[in-house]
């Protein structure tokens, strides 16, 4: 086939013709799925059903120290669970805090705390007449919820295949005292699926902010979170780095074991420089006398340690890979060569970013929800809802079993030509 720009307008409306009866068809089957996040399934959620059953009412609830975990204390988290978030996220267990269910949550309290009580002595956000955030683009939405939430102004930095375009991040960091933070997700960004390069975390460590409060948000989400048993993409440290450079206290670092054990029952973490957790704890030893240690001793008992969290994700890209790859067969087979499409191959993660001719996301991700597929929405992945282009498209495959990834796939990419040509025959 060629690709529809070379096509003639009777090709075309041909073509249309045909993909129009299909479109009809697939209506027809009434399918009703939703893939609008990035869920795990219930096979997934069924791999940690032994997690229920390390704590009864005859258990020990002691933690390695001593603690009865059913009482107050250990803000930190209990020493155990510290140690595998750490473990997680490739840091010293002292930089940890171990929290609630949610790393969500912590980055939200965090942007709440600068917001309120600034950050480590300097001015409290809502005493600025200006406050940016730097926003990689395809990126997370919720995180610009976040920062949309608290009227903080959001600037678009567009994404490479490296990671963030780095020259315009130190132009802009270095010139702006107004910019306190720049969100990331490092590795298996969502919704691209890339791991920032050795060299852009090496830059990130050396940045030269205009403002003492600025700093990195590091969404280490997908850090264990490998399709792959070749060791998957690697992930520079950027703590390591930052000791290098002298900016031990530029960045925080989130992660959390949703999508390992339960995504509603998780524990999270974030991990800092001393002086940044010293900060950060004034405020939680009012907000809190303690997390939940007995869901910490919980998950310690059952994974028991950094392999333990391997072997169990192991289990986890056994369900996952498939459905990437019937994903991937499909637009490779239907789309391959008609130049109206890209898409991305992560090596991990929980997302495929599909790239449309310019103009047509929404009306793409409209047409699925015509014919029962919901999508995220289409510029979900930029701040304000908004992609200049609106051509990204967030692609979440974990939820639906393989076969109901492959029919909807078929019918994404029906959609997909639809548009496509109505685009080519209004242009």
């Amino acid at each position: 086939m060629k690709a529809y720009q070379e096509l003639s307008r009777e090709e075309l409306l041909s073509l249309k013709a045909e993909l129009e009866k299909e479109y009809e068809d697939a209506k027809g089957k009434g399918l009703k799925l939703d893939m609008s996040r990035g869920k795990p399934s219930i096979a997934q959620l069924d791999l940690a059903r032994g997690f229920f059953d390390v704590l009864t009412s005859e258990s020990d609830m002691k933690d390695e120290s001593g603690v009865d975990v059913r009482n107050y204390g250990a803000l930190d988290g209990i020493p155990e669970a510290k140690r595998l978030m750490a473990d997680i996220m490739g840091v010293p267990v002292d930089n940890v805090i171990v929290c609630g269910n949610a790393s969500l949550f912590i980055m939200y309290d965090t942007i709440s705390r600068s917001v309120t009580h600034g950050v480590m002595g300097s001015t409290p956000w809502c005493k600025l007449d200006k406050v940016k955030f730097l926003c990689p683009v395809p990126g997370y939405d919720r995180h610009f919820a976040i920062t949309e939430h608290f009227g903080i102004e959001m600037i678009n930095i567009p994404m490479t295949p490296q990671g963030p375009d780095m020259d315009l991040v130190e132009k802009l960091v270095s010139e702006d005292a107004s910019i306190k933070g720049i969100w990331c997700v490092p590795k298996y960004s969502n919704p691209q699926g890339y791991t920032y390069s050795d060299e852009t975390v090496r830059r990130f460590a050396a940045l030269k902010p205009a403002a003492e409060d600025f700093r990195i948000y590091w969404d280490n989400a997908y850090a264990v979170h490998d399709l792959y048993d070749n060791g998957g993409d690697n992930l520079l440290e950027i703590f390591t780095e930052c000791e290098k450079t002298g900016n031990t206290d530029m960045v925080f670092e989130f992660c959390s074991s949703s999508k390992i054990s339960l995504a509603g029952a998780g524990i999270a973490a974030v991990a800092a420089s001393r002086a940044n957790l010293d900060f950060m704890k004034k405020s939680m030893t009012i907000q809190t006398i303690g997390y939940d240690k007995v869901n910490q001793l919980r998950h310690t008992r059952y994974f028991k340690d950094i392999d333990g969290i391997r072997e169990h994700m192991r289990k986890h890209a056994e369900l996952l890979r498939p459905k990437f790859e019937a994903v991937l067969a499909v637009l490779d087979r239907e789309l391959g060569g008609l130049g109206i499409g890209t898409w991305t191959r992560p090596n991990g993660g929980y997302f495929i970013s599909f790239n449309t001719m310019e103009g047509c996301a929404k009306a793409i991700v409209a047409k699925c929800r015509e014919a029962g597929v919901v999508l995220t929405g289409a510029g979900a992945t930029f701040p304000y809802g908004k992609d200049p282009e609106d051509s990204n498209i967030r692609i979440a495959p974990s939820f639906p079993t393989p076969e109901e990834m492959a029919m909807t796939t078929d019918l994404f990419v029906l959609c997909v030509k639809l548009v496509s040509i109505e685009k080519l025959l209004n242009a």
